[in-house]
């Protein structure tokens, strides 16, 4: 799995404690048992499974097709049981899932409570540390998203990945929240299929297969990590049967999308204040860099009048409160992947520095863009 390799930086090391940690459903334990197979082609592997007997984990590597002589596999929810498998074998990489699955047999709380993650964690980091042995702790995330558990579990381990998506389909998305070993600006884009995860060699052009192009329908050229990927902002504007009107938002955060729609109707002549407004990121990508402010702008501008970009464009770039559009880094990367997949133009504030990309069409404000690119 060479995008996990990219994300992880070096990070299986020996000596290494890994954490990666996600929701339920969205295929950690099938990436857990895809890299023990691959790994196990030339290392001695163990996977615990605290949370899953023999019969399931040998099933789902059965479907899987992961066997191999130096994969091996153990069931327990003891701590100490495993630090000492650890410790008396010569294992190159250690998998265990879950950490909140495992207790300390001295401490009498219940497994998954804040003292146990703890000492679990340290007794399991311990042992893997002087036997030299990589080891990955599966963790679960909270509603919120963040991790479950205490805080001193991310301080604890060198590593700290995330593995985000929709369980009920579109891409999965890892990516380094911590990683002593390299950088966290790189991602992995994953596809489930019946054998598995597959990394995506062209996410780009997969969000956008079964576009159709539309009035709310705009293309925003992001990045995840290092890398630029065109996903597709759809917006819904209806008038309101309500008193109040619904806001609503899929894969982008709905603060930053009323902010947005407060500022179209203080700048421009757009009237949103009894318009209901639904806003739909495409394939399971969540958006959270303000470079798709002007694309969600866009959108919204194209929903409520019933136009459509003049020029097949892609749109990215900050939106401040006063309208204007500011600079977003990594232009060209944006830029370069629209011309790769055959859009015509590009449409983002003005680079700073260097020669001007041809397809590159800068704007100052939101309300000239909407003026300039939008069309019946």
């Amino acid at each position: 799995m060479p995008e996990l390799d990219e994300v992880l930086g070096g990070g299986l090391v020996a000596g290494s404690v890994n954490l990666l940690a996600g929701q339920p459903g969205i295929g950690k334990s099938t990436l857990l048992l895809q890299l023990a197979h691959n790994v196990a082609a030339g290392h001695k592997v163990l996977y615990v499974s605290g949370e899953e007997s023999v019969q399931q984990v040998a099933l789902r590597a059965q479907r899987l097709g992961t066997r191999g002589k130096d994969l091996q596999l153990a069931v327990s929810t003891v701590a100490n049981d495993i630090a000492s498998t650890i410790s008396g074998g010569s294992f190159d990489l250690v998998i265990v899932d879950s950490i909140q699955a495992v207790g300390v047999s001295e401490i009498s709380s219940a497994a998954g409570s804040v003292s146990q993650i703890t000492n679990s964690t340290q007794l399991l980091t311990a042992a893997a540390k002087a036997a030299g042995t990589a080891m990955i702790l599966v963790g679960h995330v909270t509603k919120e998203g963040s991790i479950a558990g205490p805080k001193v579990l991310e301080h604890i381990v060198d590593v700290v990945l995330q593995l985000e998506g929709d369980r009920y389909g579109g891409f999965k998305i890892l990516r380094g929240v911590k990683n002593r070993y390299g950088s966290t600006n790189e991602s992995a884009i994953f596809e489930m299929a019946d054998t598995g995860l597959v990394p995506v060699d062209n996410p780009s052009a997969a969000l956008l297969a079964e576009r159709q192009v539309s009035d709310g329908s705009i293309v925003h050229a992001t990045m995840e990590g290092s890398r630029a990927i065109l996903v597709e902002i759809q917006a819904l504007v209806n008038p309101t049967s309500y008193g109040y009107p619904k806001r609503t938002a899929s894969g982008i955060d709905l603060n930053r999308v009323n902010l947005l729609i407060a500022m179209l109707e203080k700048r421009t002549k757009l009237k949103l204040a009894d318009k209901d407004i639904y806003i739909n990121v495409v394939g399971g990508i969540r958006l959270t860099e303000p470079a798709a402010d002007l694309a969600v702008c866009m959108a919204i501008a194209s929903a409520a009048k019933g136009m459509q970009l003049k020029k097949n464009a892609v749109v990215f770039g900050e939106v401040g409160l006063s309208g204007e559009v500011r600079h977003v880094p990594q232009a060209e990367k944006r830029i370069a992947e629209a011309k790769k997949l055959g859009f015509e133009a590009a449409i983002g504030p003005a680079v700073r520095s260097g020669k001007k990309p041809a397809i590159l069409m800068p704007i100052k404000d939101v309300r000239s863009a909407l003026n300039s690119f939008l069309e019946s």
